[in-house]
């Protein structure tokens, strides 16, 4: 039996309990969170950003839900890819909690671009496929989000935006490194040195979004192509992210030599190629 260890603050003090893997999944999954929703229907996890008194704005409650969540998620055998979006119509994420940041020195202010790296980080990095569902406004963190997941759909109202210089600052959460790799460096330093909003289809016209659909049709569209992933082989999909992440790399190329046959041991490549020659369709675990 697989034991997980968690830390819990209690009158002041961190406490550790360890508790049985399929519990804590269970504990995870009907837990009732603060500032997120989660649902998982078909093998397809959607984590809403449930704070609409605020555009949904970045907190530290924000981060720890998705700190736990997306690490609850990565084991979850019943989850192929994970959808990201907005409570409501009008945002995404519309940025950070600036109020609880405006009085932070130097070193707090580091600590909270910190955060926000580790769990953008995990994103990008996670072995499963994260549709972000643009909503509304991605500004400042909330883009930085977005961008940190693998694929991004946008409704027609969304505006989308890095306005940090407005507050004497820069894109902290790791705008400034992914967003260049998206449209090039020219567009990058435009959009973040004049902090204007952009829409949509200026969005997806310089390659920052995927696709562009209505409101009504941009949670059924990411649910659709979540669906097709689904149906491929999560060995071969867990290695082409990592290999995908790796293609700005030095070694990229041999990342993707070795990533290529090491999948050759795995069961999948087995039902993969057994499915191909026996004419029927494969079944992936």
């Amino acid at each position: 039996m697989i034991f997980f260890n968690y830390k819990f603050a209690h009158n002041k003090k961190n406490v550790i309990f360890k508790f049985p893997k399929i519990i804590i999944e269970k504990i995870l999954f009907q837990m009732n969170y603060e500032s997120i929703k989660l649902t998982i229907e078909e093998k397809i996890a959607t984590i809403i950003i449930n704070r609409p008194e605020s555009l949904n704005a970045l907190n530290k409650s924000v981060f720890n839900e998705l700190d736990l969540v997306l690490g609850f998620l990565s084991t979850e055998k019943n989850v192929s890819t994970i959808i990201i979006t907005g409570s409501g119509e009008k945002s995404f994420v519309a940025g950070a909690d600036i109020k609880e940041f405006s009085s932070f020195q130097a070193e707090e202010a580091k600590k909270l671009s910190k955060r926000g790296h580790d769990v953008f980080d995990k994103i990008e990095n996670l072995n499963k496929p994260v549709i972000a569902a643009i909503n509304g406004f991605a500004l400042g963190g909330g883009l930085e989000l977005a961008l940190a997941c693998h694929i991004r759909f946008a409704s027609e109202n969304a505006k989308l935006g890095l306005p940090e210089v407005t507050l004497g600052l820069i894109p902290g959460y790791g705008g400034t490194q992914r967003l260049p790799k998206l449209v090039g460096k020219g567009l990058a330093n435009e959009m973040i040195f004049s902090a204007k909003m952009i829409t949509a289809e200026r969005a997806k016209s310089i390659g920052l979004v995927n696709d562009v659909f209505s409101q009504e049709e941009l949670i059924p569209k990411a649910i659709e192509l979540a669906s097709q992933i689904a149906k491929n082989s999560p060995q071969g999909i867990a290695k082409a992210i990592k290999a995908v992440n790796s293609s700005d790399k030095e070694n990229g190329m041999i990342s993707e030599i070795n990533y290529f046959g090491e999948l050759f041991s795995e069961d999948d490549f087995k039902e993969g190629v057994s499915a191909f020659l026996e004419k029927r369709k494969p079944v992936f675990h």
